[in-house]
Order: structure tokens, then sequence, then C-alpha cells
């Protein structure tokens, strides 16, 4: 059997195999809430055989969305419309995953496919831990108040129990891309001089509360996993060492996998992009913290795919574009690897060769 179609168990959810579809915004919410979109998006991916598919990022608060547009659990009226997401993604062998997050400074922007430039005036006031705007352009945030940080990881725990609720069994915060949890580990973002920011423990902090209120609010049976950027690819900013750091850290509170990306903080960073350029940093941060990783980026091939785990570079790999290219790259990447693995019954007759059902 392929390493790729493997089992692999975290806590007590054990994912079909070693397959996930890493969140991607989708940005078809009304107000925060679901749409039939999300249901046939996320469903298809599951149809499509992946272990696990972590939906996009769902907002914690309302001022957190990256557009108006973008899923959320602020409030108890989300519950109900990703229900039946969760249940249908289940339904089809997959582990249904969600991310929590905050945008900060990077919020109230229009869609990607109109630029993704600031709403202005249809927008509203961003935060972050320092009045620094995320480029030229953008508004500069409002600097949070120690009180107000104070409140954030009670906003990520009470979303963290709305998706379990409607039936998510993974839970992944959301540390990367430049969004307010990453803005306070970088030190190009991250100014503060109070127990917030300074040193490496000041600007871990607030990321570590929010993990610890978070594992706090998911039952020990269900794992937790935290993504992060390695690097943020600019000089004096968040660096691999300072990753290590973390995981260690994240390690020691619960966090069960660490979901290693990169780069997002500034607008100015040059990400050398390129197939498997992100699995380094998986690698290391997987032997030196002695955690479990996931790699993404730029992962397109069964056999890529496959030696990234047969190398121990991770335990997981999360795939992005690749599947809203190919929905069902899993099942098409048992193939080309010699893997049997079962295919929903109405696809079957599409296999290259006999196939089990679901």
């Amino acid at each position: 059997m392929a390493r790729l179609f493997e089992s692999f168990q975290l806590r007590g959810i054990t994912f079909p195999n070693r397959i996930g579809v890493a969140p991607m915004c989708q940005y078809q919410a009304v107000e925060g809430r679901a749409q039939e979109w999300h249901l046939v998006h996320y469903g298809g991916l599951a149809q499509g055989g992946a272990g696990l598919v972590i939906v996009e990022a769902a907002a914690v608060r309302p001022e957190g969305r990256i557009t108006p547009f973008d899923l959320g659990l602020w409030s108890d009226e989300h519950i109900e419309p990703l229900r039946p997401v969760a249940r249908f993604m289940a339904s089809m062998g997959a582990v249904p995953g969600i991310q929590l997050a905050h945008a900060g400074r990077k919020a109230a922007q229009d869609v990607p496919w109109r630029g993704g430039q600031p709403l202005g005036d249809k927008g509203w006031k961003t935060i972050a831990p320092s009045a620094l705007a995320f480029d030229e352009g953008f508004p500069a945030p409002h600097a949070l108040k120690f009180s107000e940080i104070e409140e954030l990881p009670r906003a990520f725990a009470q979303a963290a129990r709305r998706a379990l609720e409607a039936g998510f069994q993974v839970i992944e915060i959301h540390a990367a891309h430049g969004y307010l949890l990453h803005q306070f580990l970088s030190p190009l973002t991250n100014q503060r001089q109070d127990a917030y920011g300074g040193d490496l423990e000041g600007r871990c902090r607030l990321p570590l509360e929010v993990v610890e209120a978070v594992r706090a609010a998911v039952p020990q049976s269900l794992p937790l996993l935290v993504r992060i950027s390695a690097t943020d690819w600019m000089e004096g900013g968040w660096d691999l060492p300072s990753s290590i750091a973390l995981a260690k850290a994240l390690k020691a509170r619960g966090v069960d996998l660490v979901d290693v990306s990169s780069g997002g903080l500034s607008a100015q960073a040059v990400v050398p992009f390129a197939p498997n350029y992100q699995v380094p940093f998986a690698r290391a941060i997987r032997h030196e913290a002695q955690v479990p990783t996931s790699a993404v980026g730029l992962i397109t091939e069964a056999v890529q795919a496959e030696a990234i785990l047969t190398e121990a570079s991770a335990d997981l790999v999360l795939l992005g574009r690749e599947c809203l290219r190919d929905p069902r790259w899993p099942l098409r990447a048992a193939q080309t690897l010699d893997a049997t693995v079962p295919w929903p019954a109405p696809y079957a007759r599409g296999a290259r060769s006999k196939v089990p059902v679901r």
C-alpha cells in the first residue's frame, strides 16, 4: 500500500488516508452563513476521496472577516447552515474539519477576483497588535488595548464550540498568512512593549492563550491543528527557529499537528515559489519539535506527495488549488500509485479498474 493511502490517527480520529484538502476561502457566505455553494463545493471534495477536508477560514468575530463574504462562527446563527456540510462530508468518508480565523489588519477587503482592495467607507475598522498598515492604500489598523486582547481567546473558544455543534471533528486555528495571530507572532508587525509584545515569549503569548482556550473547549478525543507560516520571507521577520520554538510550545498545550505554510505577512515579501518549497519547513518542525506536521504548497502530483511522506518530511499532505482544478485528485492518485481505495458507488464506472464502492 502506498504511504499516501495508509490511515493516520490523531487522538480518537482515524483519517482513512494521508491526503487533506487545505482550507481555501470561497467568499460565498451571506453575513457569515454557509450557502448551497458550500454544500456542493465541500461535498464534491469529500466525494473525491480525501481523508480530511478542512472548510475555509470561519471568522470568530465579524470584524475578523477578510471580506464581507467570509464564513463566520461568531454567532449561533451560523451553526445550522454548516450542519449539512459537515454531515455530508462525513458520509463520504472524509473527516470534516474547519479553520477558525481572525484577519486582523488584512480584514475589510474586497474579493480577490476584484483585486482584493480595501473596502474603504464600505468596510469596517481593522485591528492589529500595532497600528501598522498591511500595504500602501490600506488603512492603519486600531492597535488593540490590553483588555481587548484578553477577549480574543474566548471568541476562538466559542467559535470552536459552535463548530463542534455543527458536526466538525477537527478544529484548525489559523495563525499564518499575515492574519491576526501571525501579526502578533512576527516582530515586523508586533511592536508592542507590554506582555503581548517584545521578545519571542511575549509575541507568542496571545496565540498560545488562544490554543489553551480552544483546547479546553474541544473534547480530548478530538484533534486540534494550528496552521503557521514558518517564515515571513523577510529580513528580521518570523523565521524557522521561531517556528520550531512555537511548535514545541503548541505541542505542550495539546496541539496534535502543525500545518506548515509560509508567508502572507507582507506585500513586499519575495517568496521563492516552486514545487515542495515549503516541505523543508514541515520536515524541520516535525523532527526538531517532535510533533506531527502537514506539508502544503505546490504539491500537484501523486508521486511527489508520496515521496514527501516516505522521506518522513510530514505526516499529512494538504492540497489546495490542485483540488480546485481536480476535486477527485485523491482517486486519481490512488490509481497512479496502484492503491485500492473506495469510490462513491455512482462514480465507480469511471474507474479504470474494478474498485470497492462506498
